[in-house]
């Protein structure tokens, strides 16, 4: 083994004996569970009830997406299915709980004008 590696395994391994604090672990474990719910699972949650809540108000003539891209304007809710139309004659059962979100179409932007 070159001499450089050895030392440098020298410097980098845990002095002997050194335990560390067992409440210090459990500390970390802590924060970084409390993290990860606030950062992953909360705003995940959120969205959930947000999109839940969409799909039980539907109503004749919102304008949805679903799941697969189709874009719609409702034309009838039933129990578990909602009937959109995309347009061209064209109506489209599809399942509610394939419904993804509310469109909203972006706004058309004029291009902005320099200053010169």
């Amino acid at each position: 083994m070159h001499p450089a590696f050895q030392a440098f395994l020298a410097d980098t391994a845990a002095p002997s004996g050194a335990g560390g604090d067992p409440m210090q672990l459990v500390i970390m474990i802590a924060v970084t569970v409390g993290v990860f719910y606030f950062v992953v699972f909360r705003p995940q949650q959120k969205s959930q009830k947000e999109l839940k809540t969409l799909v039980s108000s539907l109503k004749k003539g919102d304008e949805v997406f679903t799941q697969s891209g189709i874009i719609g304007v409702v034309a009838l809710v039933e129990d578990q299915t909602v009937l959109l139309d995309v347009g061209g004659g064209t109506k489209l059962k599809v399942l509610k709980n394939t419904v993804a979100g509310a469109w909203k179409p972006a706004a058309a932007t004029a291009p902005k004008q320099e200053k010169k």
